[in-house]
């Protein structure tokens, strides 16, 4: 069952065309990403989803409902952390949570959520005590406070350091496991890889692809490269003439093998035909770096600043 679907999503500002003609779905209980460069219009697209901005033109439907006729409705059902979130700096954890699960018709026990995200011990805690990590979860609890049956999740481990990103990873994935369908916004490719059931590449304010991580991958590129040494002796045509490899290049004794399809079995089959052992044998694996750079022509950006006025 299809939970949130976008059609031919165009908004602009100005002369700046910020989203044209966007269309995606996400299915119930998956974790769909979205990924792409600086000004991509990948922020504007998830404010439009939210009910935040008014598209030009294109439909929305967040599990059936039109966001911009039922925003009320709308707001009962959806979820949302944002790039840009603050808080008083006075207010208490617990404070915060009570405040926005009085917002809503039927709230989560905020007191339980506020266990689930690893927050009970800083109940008590003021905001601007709170580390960047803590400050995340509580961010995630009061997006799904509410009982969301779908959470837009913005850049939400930008700033943590690599334990708490994985801490906020595994929160993200406990939550997807109680049904809740997740929208994630994200420049790290490490996390849209690993929490992600489908990405759309957004690039230019279009999209570019959309598929699983390993789709997108095997897209992007098909060339395998495998190395390894050796210390015997082996006459490079024994691998040049496999079906499977496009080059080899020997130096100082380190054979780097390129080809496609089944290499790395042709490359090992061949050398135990031969009877000759290959020491530190690799194999370069393609990732999601590949695949952003081959879909928008440029590298991820280390750090992505807000879109909000940009895109």
């Amino acid at each position: 069952m299809t939970a949130l679907e976008v059609r031919n999503l165009h908004k602009r500002y100005g002369h700046h065309v910020a989203v044209n003609d966007v269309s995606f779905a996400v299915e119930e209980g998956e974790i769909f990403g979205i990924i792409g460069p600086n000004g991509a219009g990948k922020t504007t697209t998830v404010e439009c989803i939210a009910g935040l901005r008014k598209p030009d033109s294109g439909s929305i439907s967040v599990l059936g409902i039109d966001p911009a006729k039922g925003r009320a409705e709308v707001r009962e059902r959806l979820g949302v952390q944002l790039q840009e979130s603050s808080f008083p700096d006075a207010i208490k954890v617990a404070e915060a949570l009570e405040l926005y699960s009085s917002f809503y018709r039927d709230p989560a026990d905020w007191r339980e959520l506020m266990e689930r995200v690893g927050l009970t011990q800083k109940r008590n805690a003021h905001y601007k005590a709170l580390s960047g990590g803590q400050k995340q979860r509580l961010s995630i609890a009061l997006a799904l406070v509410g009982n969301p049956k779908v959470a837009i999740l913005d850049e939400l481990t930008t700033g943590l350091d690599p334990q708490a990103r994985r801490d906020t990873w595994s929160l993200i994935e406990r939550v997807r496991d109680t049904g809740v369908t997740i929208l994630l916004v994200t420049h790290f490719m490490d996390e849209a890889e690993r929490l992600s059931d489908r990405i759309a590449v957004i690039d230019g304010g279009r999209v570019a692809a959309v598929d699983t991580p390993a789709g997108l991958i095997a897209q992007a590129s098909a060339v395998q490269q495998v190395r390894f040494r050796m210390r015997q002796p082996l006459d490079k045509g024994v691998l040049t003439e496999l079906p499977d490899v496009t080059d080899v290049e020997i130096t100082e004794g380190r054979w780097l093998v390129t080809g496609r399809g089944q290499l790395l079995s042709s490359v090992a089959g061949a050398l135990a035909r031969a009877q000759v052992v290959a020491e530190d044998l690799r194999v370069d694996q393609r990732n999601l770096d590949d695949a952003f750079a081959a879909f928008t022509g440029r590298t991820p950006e280390a750090r992505e600043p807000s879109e909000r006025r940009g895109d």
